[in-house]
């Protein structure tokens, strides 16, 4: 069977190697002149090599896992190394923190902030593992078509034993006094896309993804885990046609029979729209076969967006570290700017990677290579004064790394370059701008999300972080693995 996969961003290139693995010809179609989405690269003349999206590299099992069922093994493409500190928080206070990446100093770590507070996080933990394991397990993998698959009596009697449905801010709450460590605990919450009062407890697995498993860093680049995985789309047969823009989907007969885009017709079987789903449905199918309306989107409760600032440096900076989350301001205030006023904060919390200080080749000698992300509200992603508002918010995101590094960056910088929130739109049809898809709100998890397949085309399938499992690397990995293996099984050679 001919598989035409749209987009080759992670969702699409897993997508194409688990079909590829399965027997089928793939040809994957990119807009853009390299592949990645999101998670593309940009470098510089100067020598400055830049991650322009993901910088995470968290649950590094699921990557593993992906790999060895193609029959590769993740350590012959990439060399990942685990951080210690895993990152480092700056306080109102001025302190900053480093969390270490080993169980014992970690818990060391809480105990000295609050008393008792290293027991509860191995109780925390524990907990979160078995979430964690039990989504793995039961309920990630799942194409989430009906509430009945997750009809299980194991995963229901294994949950009803924990919280799921409580939110992460009660459940964090039950353990922890110290706002410190409740924020610590609250913040992966940030990479879900909702505030932790609306995000259910069940995603407290992500705090073992984050405490448990560690993490990690692939040498030369988070763009590594692309270039690696279409090093084994080619392997695998995959065909790639870049530079190529889908304009609308072919229909005959109640299905998809090509994708016609501006380099030529690309006649297929079946197509997976491994681009923005929305942007799929608004733009290339007649209304007649869409699965959502335009007020269906609209209604979606998005994840933030995001404003970017890659900033190249020209001397070593000994005090930062790969990873600074800047909490040095009002935590609630921000997360109340982004999900309830969908305004700009006034004193944004702020996210700063700093690669080069763990791999050399991402920055010219002596340099350092900077990725700073403010979370925006999606809302915000129309308006028209957003260079302004970029500038003032570098400015303010300049002096408080200086204040925190006791340095002067400012005067360092011999590299900027901004991404704005609007960016996302232009680039990728990113509905409302966001970076992160919809939120991971009980409402919008598993089959609250939009469906996989299209429910009047048989051979349509749609894959990314628009639907499940959700955004993320990680998820959007699964999402491709979960998207091929449900079309293998349900369409005809």
């Amino acid at each position: 069977m001919k598989v035409c996969v749209v987009g080759g961003g992670v969702s699409g290139l897993a997508s194409a190697i688990s079909l590829a693995n399965k027997g089928h010809r793939v040809v994957v179609l990119e807009r853009h002149d390299s592949l990645g989405g999101r998670a593309r690269c940009m470098q510089t003349s100067a020598g400055f090599v830049f991650d322009r999206g993901p910088s995470w590299y968290w649950m590094p099992d699921v990557f593993g896992r992906f790999f060895a069922q193609n029959g590769a093994s993740i350590s012959d493409y990439m060399d990942l190394r685990r951080l210690d500190p895993s990152y480092s928080v700056v306080w109102p206070s001025g302190v900053q923190d480093a969390l270490p990446a080993n169980a014992e100093a970690l818990e060391a770590y809480f105990e000295q902030e609050e008393t008792g507070a290293g027991e509860q996080l191995r109780k925390f933990l524990k907990d979160a593992r078995f979430k964690y394991l039990i989504g793995m397990r039961a309920l990630v993998y799942r194409p989430s078509l009906s509430w009945t698959e997750y009809l299980s009596l194991p995963i229901l009697l294994g949950l009803a034993r924990r919280s799921v449905l409580s939110s992460m801010r009660q459940h964090v709450n039950r353990y922890f006094t110290s706002p410190k460590l409740r924020q610590l605990m609250e913040f992966p919450t940030l990479f879900l896309g909702a505030s932790p009062m609306h995000t259910p407890a069940l995603y407290s697995l992500m705090n073992y993804a984050d405490m448990g498993l560690g993490t990690w860093y692939p040498m030369g680049g988070m763009y590594r885990l692309i270039v690696a995985l279409q090093r084994l789309a080619e392997k695998k047969g995959v065909q790639f046609a870049l530079n190529t823009q889908v304009q609308y989907l072919h229909i005959a007969k109640d299905r998809v029979v090509a994708a016609e885009t501006d380099q030529g017709s690309y006649s297929a079987d079946a197509v997976v729209a491994a681009a923005d789903y929305w942007h799929v449905e608004q733009n290339w199918l007649p209304p007649a076969y869409r699965n959502y309306s335009a007020r269906y989107w609209q209604t979606r409760d998005m994840a933030p967006s995001a404003l970017l600032f890659y900033i190249g440096l020209n001397k070593k900076i000994e005090a930062l570290t790969h990873h600074m989350l800047f909490f040095d301001t009002h935590y609630n205030a921000h997360m109340e700017a982004i999900y309830q006023k969908a305004a700009w904060p006034t004193h944004p919390l702020f996210y700063v990677c700093v690669p080069s200080r763990t791999d050399a080749s991402v920055a010219p000698p002596g340099h350092e290579n900077l990725f700073v992300l403010i979370p925006i509200a999606s809302a915000l992603s129309a308006t028209t004064d957003q260079q302004d508002v970029s500038e003032r918010y570098y400015q303010q995101v300049m002096q408080r790394i200086s204040a925190a590094t006791n340095t002067d960056i400012q005067a360092s910088v011999v590299y900027k370059s901004v991404y704005l929130p609007r960016d996302f739109s232009q680039d990728y049809g990113s509905l409302r701008g966001n970076a992160y898809g919809l939120a991971n709100t009980l409402a919008q998890t598993g089959p609250g999300k939009p469906v996989i397949r299209n429910k009047r085309l048989p051979n349509l399938y749609y894959a990314g972080q628009l639907t499940v499992p959700g955004p993320g690397l990680p998820p959007s990995l699964i999402s491709g693995q979960v998207v091929a293996e449900h079309l293998h099984r349900h369409l005809p050679d």
